[in-house]
């Protein structure tokens, strides 16, 4: 636990002129501030396992979103359960859970709701949870707009931006164009065009989120700020598949760098 608080409001409360009462009051006022923000700070830390069900539930209504579950899809989620490590009693559950979203009209604002909420407030185990989903989503190659559609309930509802996860799918090798047909639910898929798969491997521009014109200064500026956001030392509890994700990410944000700085030239 931090006691930055503490510490300046004890100053604050000396250097006022109220003497070592009030730096005794200051402190108390910190103190408690403090125990506030790492009650916050532990209560947004997800909670192991929590995420099982309405994760494969939502993968399940995924796969299911354009009329039937391929047998990619099936491999996939056994996959991703095999990488995970899920025991016998886990597996069981994700097993049920994307039985369940596979039903029909199964309501995908449920499993997003409890996800969103095992997420909390750290957005940075929002992508390596959105890199699981995205895995499924494109299964299949090139997904349909009703995949692509909870792709990005999801996202928007773990405060994931179009940019952010366009920048997701470059790290997947695939170009997708962001927003379509104005909205987020199953019937925006008007003037719809799905991912491509980039032949020549991720674009570096849009790992890091920027276009191509783009100077040297903000592409250090956004390579700045995603490596920050994504480095997994600041990941803390999360389940080992996912901070294996979160790596990868971390990876490919350091050598989509890499390339954009020996073509430009810069250090």
């Amino acid at each position: 636990m931090s006691y930055t608080y503490t510490f300046w409001f004890a100053m604050a409360g000396l250097l006022l002129g109220h003497g070592f009462v009030g730096m005794g009051v200051g402190a108390i006022v910190g103190f408690v501030l403090d125990n506030l923000r790492y009650t916050q700070r532990r209560s947004a830390i997800p909670e192991s396992g929590g995420y099982v069900f309405p994760l494969f539930a939502l993968l399940g209504a995924i796969a299911k979103s354009d009329g039937r579950v391929s047998e990619a899809e099936i491999a996939t989620a056994e996959r991703i359960m095999a990488r995970m490590g899920l025991d016998a009693n886990a597996r069981q559950v994700a097993i049920q859970g994307f039985n369940k979203g596979k039903q029909p009209e199964f309501d995908v604002t449920g499993p997003i709701s409890a996800l969103r909420q095992w997420v909390g407030l750290r957005r940075d185990h929002a992508f390596p949870l959105l890199d699981v989903v995205i895995e499924t989503v494109l299964a299949e190659g090139n997904p349909s707009p009703e995949k692509m559609a909870i792709l990005r309930q999801l996202a928007f509802a773990l405060r994931i931006s179009d940019m952010e996860l366009m920048a997701l799918m470059a790290m997947k090798g695939f170009v997708w164009q962001g927003a379509y047909g104005g909205g987020r639910g199953p019937g925006a898929g008007h003037g719809y065009v799905p991912p491509q798969r980039n032949t020549q491997g991720p674009d570096p521009y849009a790992v890091l989120g920027i276009t191509r014109d783009a100077d040297e200064r903000a592409i250090k500026r956004a390579y700045r700020k995603l490596i920050s956001e994504h480095h997994p030392d600041r990941l803390g509890d999360l389940p080992e598949d996912m901070r294996k994700r979160a790596e990868g990410r971390a990876s490919e944000i350091n050598a989509a760098y890499e390339r954009i700085k020996a073509e430009r030239g810069f250090k």
